[in-house]
């Protein structure tokens, strides 16, 4: 098969990203320029300081990944850039960017799903030594993020089914407010896995949102509970200071529990050979070692550095894309709410 190299591009939130990607397989390069301490100040993602930084971020990123990648961009065959979903001032940033560069030197430009970057990023690995052998399909994926949890059958290269997701908050989107809540610092993933470390996760029994008959995920009901148990302990005046560390780890246990059983249990009614795990809540060491532990298939979990938002996942599955003969136009526009579920080849 004829090697494919694209450029990816990554602006959907607030990671400006460029990246150079072989087969979609191998990383030359990936570059990522990150906000966290810009938003940290606001506690969450602020749209329109996102988008003013990406204009400030994007070309220096894209220069840097090509010059680390040691390519100019007549040695790769297409520019990626994530279309959506996303914030939609970050996601122009990119495309505009990517569309510059297409008309510049005629390269073909191809808009990816972020969540399909997302699956790709199992395929990925340092451009040194050999490649350890693919995941194969059908393959259940959890989506596990800031703004996505779903669990999707991926029954082939490009070919995905969506059992189920999320009805009110994302898993990361849950552990930013209950991180709020105890007093830890933003992003909240991180600050209470740190804590969970010193705590006991059994202290607190919260509840297990199971949602039985169906595949999707509801953390509503967890924060109440986590949030009627903080009123309560602070208007105890024998209880001197929250217990951070039990707190952390209890609502970390309940939402690992939740994630793995579900994925555990779709993955065995629609024989999966497999289980990718992916996305920035993907990180959550609890979360890795417990689907290590007690799955009986092969669990793919990328490393560290691509399981927050990156450009080479974009350009990995660019390359797929490419391969099967996709072909954006200059008046591609941002899906800022593009399911996965409308993606064909």
């Amino acid at each position: 098969m004829e090697t494919i190299r694209v450029l990816g591009i990554e602006t959907s939130c607030d990671e400006t990203a460029a990246a150079v990607v072989e087969d979609g397989r191998k990383i030359f390069s990936s570059v990522v320029a990150s906000q966290v301490d810009l938003h940290a100040q606001f506690g969450g993602v602020f749209p329109e300081a996102a988008s003013r930084q990406h204009i400030l971020n994007i070309y220096p990123i894209i220069e840097a990944a090509l010059r680390e990648a040691h390519m100019d961009l007549k040695e790769v065959d297409a520019v990626a850039v994530t279309r959506g979903p996303g914030l939609p001032g970050s996601l122009v940033v990119g495309i505009n960017a990517a569309k510059g560069l297409s008309l510049g030197s005629g390269l073909p430009i191809l808009g990816i799903n972020h969540l399909e970057g997302h699956l790709y990023s199992a395929w990925l690995h340092e451009f040194s030594g050999d490649l350890p052998p693919e995941p194969r399909c059908p393959l259940m994926a959890l989506i596990v993020s800031g703004g996505h949890t779903e669990l999707i059958l991926m029954e082939d290269h490009c070919r995905y089914r969506r059992l189920g997701g999320t009805l009110d908050d994302a898993a990361g989107e849950a552990f930013d407010k209950i991180a709020r809540l105890i007093g830890l610092s933003y992003p909240g993933g991180p600050a209470i896995q740190r804590a969970a470390e010193e705590g006991n996760p059994q202290a607190v029994k919260f509840p297990r949102p199971w949602l039985p008959g169906s595949w999707d995920f509801s953390f509503s009901g967890l924060k109440t509970a986590v949030l009627r148990t903080v009123r309560a302990l602070e208007a105890d005046t024998n209880v001197e200071g929250l217990p951070v560390a039990d707190l952390a780890a209890s609502f970390q246990a309940s939402v690992v529990e939740v994630l793995v059983g579900k994925t555990l249990e779709a993955a065995r009614e629609f024989d999966a050979k497999e289980i990718l795990v992916v996305g920035g809540v993907s990180a959550n060491k609890a979360l890795r070692e417990r689907f290590w532990a007690e799955s009986r298939l092969p669990v793919h979990i990328p490393p560290l550095s691509l399981c927050t938002d990156n450009a080479a996942m974009i350009a990995g599955a660019g390359c797929y894309r490419f391969g099967a003969g996709q072909r954006d136009g200059l008046d591609m526009d941002a899906l800022p709410t593009w399911p996965l579920s409308e993606l064909s080849i």
